[in-house]
């Protein structure tokens, strides 16, 4: 049975076909791309309905067993990540394509197909080293991207990412090292059984591989005090490839939910309380840092890079309580905060390319300013988490969530505070873009040459209609989100069944 391994191994064999024989062909790439995109997502949907059975299913490469084997492992939280990361990917990769973004480098579709490749197979392995080389695939990918298209301020950006991320990889390998040398596996199944025999006095290396792999994570997931590469990188990427990079952050999110409730989570003797004791005081300072950056960013990029710092501090306030309930609004929320970056993202590409630049200063109204207005007014209300959009129900999950003492006033407060900076700093970027431009007069050309130079070319249907599916999904959220909360609460309740989990992966049976 081998669709577990298909999101990996599609886009990576896709990736070096576009590379080396399509490359100089934009119109064969396209095509290519959009179909592997396109039935990336498929398998991501039906491996959505494989893993709803509750079940968890094991992909053992060569027949090898655990834990000396490369393992895949689908459950539920790992099919609900790869099914984000599909939707994602076609919703961008068709605005990328719309937009000519994707004809301004001859390597985006291969390295898009390779971050694909990276970002599911980190979402669906089950060893701590394999995380670490899909890692590596989805950050290499991404490098290339961040670039695509060239410009000084962009190199620069990329430089200080590669330079953070390094940074992170090597810390990675540290963490690695310490966790082998202290426990003789790299399995995540492996460390969930073997940890908690270990006696308590003697697991002060797996607590020291247990906060350099939280830092790691940390790193990936924009967390305070490690966030600052985020607004550089998301600010200067090309906007199509900073909406790809919303799942980026989520896959560290995601590292900490698996890792840290499996192998170090509730339970286990000498390591149970580590990752929250740290992580949530970080989580707190981030939605601060966000909600500030927000407030005072005077560029529309930027402004939205800060909204994604404020976000990543909102989940993982509620990831930090390792609670059943507390991990479902974590996810839901982590669902919602995804599509609504991404679809900032994307709207503010259609805007910035009919102005002069993506400063929040007034400047004549733009070609379709209204309908730019309306699709920049819906994401920024689910961005900062106003009704009827997912992100209030969201929000008021993950308040819901914290209710511990010592916990809910500065859960609470921050999120509530950090919101109200968020709405305020988008109420004045709106205003400044859509609704103080409408006063400017458009000056006067000298000749009709000028006139018909400088007359804003229109977005096209085709331009348009993925933010609408992003801002359509978005409400769909909301609307089904009784359906959607209880799929989550089995994905929660799936996530600490630790022994489920241990026995489904270390059955020497071969499935299928």
């Amino acid at each position: 049975m081998h669709w577990i391994i298909l999101p990996v191994v599609l886009p990576a064999l896709l990736a070096p076909l576009i590379g080396f024989v399509m490359r100089h062909d934009i119109v064969l790439a396209r095509t290519a791309s959009l179909a592997g995109t396109a039935a990336f997502f498929a398998i991501a949907l039906g491996l959505t309905t494989m893993a709803a059975d509750g079940a968890t299913h094991v992909y053992r490469l060569g027949a090898w067993p655990a834990p000396f084997g490369i393992i895949l492992v689908l459950d539920r939280l790992s099919a609900l990540m790869v099914l984000l990361t599909g939707t994602l990917a076609f919703i961008v990769l068709v605005h990328a394509i719309a937009t000519g973004w994707d004809a301004r480098g001859r390597h985006f579709h291969a390295l898009f197909q390779f971050q694909l490749m990276g970002i599911s197979g980190a979402f669906l392995t089950g060893d701590v080293f394999n995380l670490f080389v899909f890692f590596e695939v989805l950050l290499i990918a991404s490098y290339g991207l961040m670039i695509h298209s060239g410009g000084k301020e962009r190199m620069r950006a990329g430089l200080q990412y590669v330079i953070m991320n390094l940074a992170g990889s090597t810390l990675f390998l540290f963490a690695l090292g310490t966790l082998y040398a202290s426990t003789g596996t790299l399995n995540i199944a492996d460390l969930a059984a073997r940890i908690p025999e270990i006696p308590a006095e003697e697991t002060a290396l797996v607590r020291v591989a247990a906060i350099l792999l939280m830092i790691v994570f940390a790193v990936k997931a924009a967390l305070f005090p490690v966030q600052f590469w985020l607004p550089a990188t998301y600010a200067n990427a090309p906007a199509p490839v900073a909406a790809l990079f919303a799942i980026m952050t989520k896959v560290g999110a995601y590292a900490i939910l698996r890792v840290h409730t499996t192998a170090f989570g509730p339970g286990v003797p000498g390591t149970e309380s580590l990752a929250g004791t740290w992580l949530f005081p970080a989580a707190i300072v981030t939605i601060a840092v966000g909600a500030f950056g927000v407030l005072g960013a005077r560029r529309l990029m930027p402004l939205i890079a800060f909204s994604v710092v404020g976000s990543m501090g909102t989940l993982l306030v509620s990831v930090a309580a390792f609670s059943t309930t507390a991990t479902t609004a974590a996810l839901y929320y982590m669902i919602h905060s995804t599509l609504a970056a991404a679809c900032l993202f994307l709207i503010a590409d259609l805007v910035v390319t009919r102005r002069s630049a993506d400063t929040l200063h007034p400047e004549p109204a733009t070609a379709q300013n209204g309908l730019f207005a309306a699709l920049f007014f819906a994401a920024a209300i689910a961005m900062a988490g106003m009704p009827p959009l997912s992100g209030f129900l969201g929000k008021l999950l993950v308040l819901d969530a914290i209710r511990a003492p010592g916990f809910i006033g500065w859960a609470w407060s921050a999120i509530l505070v950090g919101s109200l900076f968020t709405i305020v700093g988008f109420a004045r970027a709106g205003s400044a873009l859509f609704w103080k431009s409408t006063a400017i007069a458009d000056p006067v050309p000298q000749t009709a040459v000028d006139a018909a130079a400088d007359t804003p070319s229109h977005a096209t249907t085709v331009q348009v209609a993925p933010v609408m599916l992003g801002l359509i999904a978005l409400a769909a959220l909301a609307i089904f989100a009784g359906p959607v909360s209880a799929y989550l609460d089995d994905t929660s309740a799936q996530l600490f069944d630790r022994k489920g989990y241990v026995d489904a992966v270390m059955d020497p049976v071969e499935e299928g």
